[in-house]
């Protein structure tokens, strides 16, 4: 694939197949991935790369706790919530979801079941954890940085066949986690990445989501014209 193919082809995916992925292959992924720049070369992340039994206790435990209504104990700062346009290009891509899984908005039960789809990595047989290292965690450089090599990863994997999203409501119970993945006290763990074969059947999955044009997000200053 050439680069461009990368960027303006890939898609978040939700749903996967459940064939297994070679651990040689993600370990080809994340060498490319961690090609990032980093701020001073300081190299903040880290990865737990998750599959089988170990995986599914993390599902398993993390849907528990959210459907019995225990608090999320994300680590990496949530903020307030959305509002004006980011909470309309929010509710925009829920839309598009939805119109392309048939879900309804009075459909009280599938609304239920596509969160609780997020509970579980959307079923993917990888989880891949970012993580970075405690004492940089007051650096925003940090978060930068991991974002970077988040960035870096999900494009190599597409590049290679497989199909990712970045994933919040998987880490929603950080000692969930923490106790199944064996997470270190010195990582803050950041985001969760399923990773995975894409279902090309699974309708969620053609979705492409709407981005600004760049004279909305970008400022030439000193250009001729």
């Amino acid at each position: 694939m050439q680069f461009d193919d990368v960027v303006l082809g890939r898609r978040s995916i939700r749903g996967y197949k459940p064939d297994p992925v070679p651990r040689a292959l993600i370990e080809e992924i994340l060498g490319i991935a961690m090609r990032s720049a980093s701020s001073m070369n300081t190299q903040p992340w880290n990865f737990t790369v998750i599959t089988g039994e170990p995986l599914d206790r993390i599902r398993k435990g993390n849907t528990e706790r959210n459907v019995a209504g225990i608090p999320h104990s994300r680590e990496f700062r949530t903020g307030h919530a959305f509002e004006g346009v980011h909470r309309e290009r929010q509710i925009g891509v829920a839309k598009q979801l939805f119109t392309a899984m048939g879900i309804a908005r009075d459909d009280k039960d599938a609304r239920l079941d596509w969160v609780l789809r997020g509970f579980r990595q959307f079923d993917a047989p990888v989880c891949v954890i970012i993580t970075y290292d405690r004492d940089l965690a007051d650096s925003d450089d940090t978060a930068f940085d991991c974002g970077a090599v988040a960035n870096a990863l999900i494009n190599a994997a597409w590049s290679r066949g497989l199909g990712t999203v970045v994933n919040s409501q998987g880490i929603m119970q950080s000692p969930v986690v923490r106790e199944h993945a064996g997470i270190a006290d010195d990582q803050v763990i950041m985001k969760s990445i399923a990773l995975g074969w894409p279902d090309e059947s699974f309708p969620a999955n053609a979705v492409v989501s709407t981005r600004k044009a760049v004279d909305e997000a970008a400022v030439f200053v000193g250009f001729d014209g």
